[in-house]
């Protein structure tokens, strides 16, 4: 390295031997041999922190807002399980984001814990350094939740929309019992799988009646409950702005039963605005994906099963990376690649969501992952 580089900048070093330069808004990680940058941004100066993997477009349950069976009965054709990236593959392309920026990977769906050998690709990715999260229905949590844990599993996130069994059977169209449910989340409990988040989608007219149970009974258990606003996502959902409940609405209703008091986001990109019990009991968050839309602060990139690269939830379409995730190539040429689609993206569905952006096409939640 320069004596320049030297002088004019603030050097750091980490244990991988890499010397990080902070001497300009864009982050340089210098090497004897390149110069790239760390930290990449978008147009709108968002940086790439946070990666969802679809690990199969599979699920064991058809609820409602996201695999609908009336769509996604026996005749829908999914994707033949040789498209699904290996796990070296999927591990090339974690490691192939790192260098840009990236602090934490999500697992999901469909539903993950149909993935075989899934722990496999945890104790891979864990090489890596980051932190690494589960998103799960729980139905075949019991039986994993340790392994997971031990194959470097930092925290899960359940999504469960009722605890009346007829409300679950009606949410979720599973014959997965909510005791089922429970025992799965107990079981990460005690793998240590902390902290554990509930995810519950409130959708007008079928479950909204099932918010205050949920808040009563994980209350005092070291569990948050987020309630999330219905959304758009995908062209299968039936999805209506009059079957939205807005999360405003939620939060005043539980306020007439709770004390209950706003908490300070970590972070800027935070999806989810968190309040708690004054008496320290536990908290609730909301994610407000229509009604508060948090476009601005998206930090999120989503990898499909079969290699797509998406920059939004709400995509119209994605980025096939397939050819050089599928090739021979140095791991530094799909960081290139992954790089030339994030300084490309301009999404902001949510925020100019409109009848306008209501007829283009949209990617299903199932192959995108949540």
């Amino acid at each position: 390295m320069s004596l320049a580089l030297v002088v004019i900048s603030i050097i750091l070093y980490n244990p991988r031997g890499h010397l990080y330069s902070t001497c300009s808004p864009t982050v340089k990680l210098l090497t004897s041999n390149t110069s790239r940058c760390l930290v990449v941004h978008d147009k709108l100066g968002r940086p790439l922190r946070d990666l969802r993997i679809s690990v199969t477009d599979r699920c064991n349950f058809r609820c409602r807002y996201c695999m609908p069976r009336e769509r996604f009965g026996k005749e829908h054709t999914f994707l033949p399980k040789r498209a699904f990236l290996s796990f070296n593959e999927i591990f090339n392309f974690v490691k192939a984001c790192k260098p840009l920026g990236l602090t934490k990977v999500r697992i999901t769906g469909g539903e993950p814990l149909l993935r075989p050998h899934l722990s496999e690709l945890i104790k891979m990715l864990k090489t890596l350094q980051l932190e690494i999260a589960l998103t799960t229905n729980a139905s075949l949590l019991r039986n994993s939740a340790e392994q997971l844990a031990l194959a470097g599993l930092d925290r899960v996130t359940v999504s469960l929309d009722a605890l009346n069994p007829k409300v679950h059977s009606l949410m979720a169209d599973s014959e997965t019992s909510v005791e089922t449910i429970l025992d799965g989340i107990k079981a990460a409990q005690e793998a240590g799988l902390n902290p554990i988040k509930i995810n519950c989608v409130v959708q007008k007219g079928v479950n909204e009646t099932e918010v205050r149970a949920l808040v009563k009974h994980f209350r005092n258990t070291g569990i948050s409950v987020r309630f999330i606003e219905f959304m758009d996502v995908g062209r299968t959902n039936g999805w209506e702005r009059s079957t939205v409940i807005p999360s405003q609405d939620i939060l005043k209703s539980l306020q007439k039963e709770f004390d209950l008091i706003p908490v300070k986001p970590k972070s800027k990109s935070d999806v989810s605005r968190n309040w708690k019990h004054s008496d320290g009991s536990g908290e609730i968050g909301f994610i407000s994906s229509v009604s508060n839309p948090f476009c601005g602060d998206c930090v999120r990139a989503r990898l499909s099963a079969d290699g797509h690269l998406f920059t939004c939830l709400f995509a119209s379409g994605g980025h096939d990376l397939r050819a050089i995730i599928h090739s021979d190539s140095e791991i530094s040429e799909l960081t290139e690649a992954i790089k030339a689609v994030w300084e490309r993206r301009d999404d902001r569905y949510s925020e100019l969501r409109s009848s306008k952006t209501s007829s283009l096409p949209r990617i299903e939640m199932s192959y995108i992952g949540g």
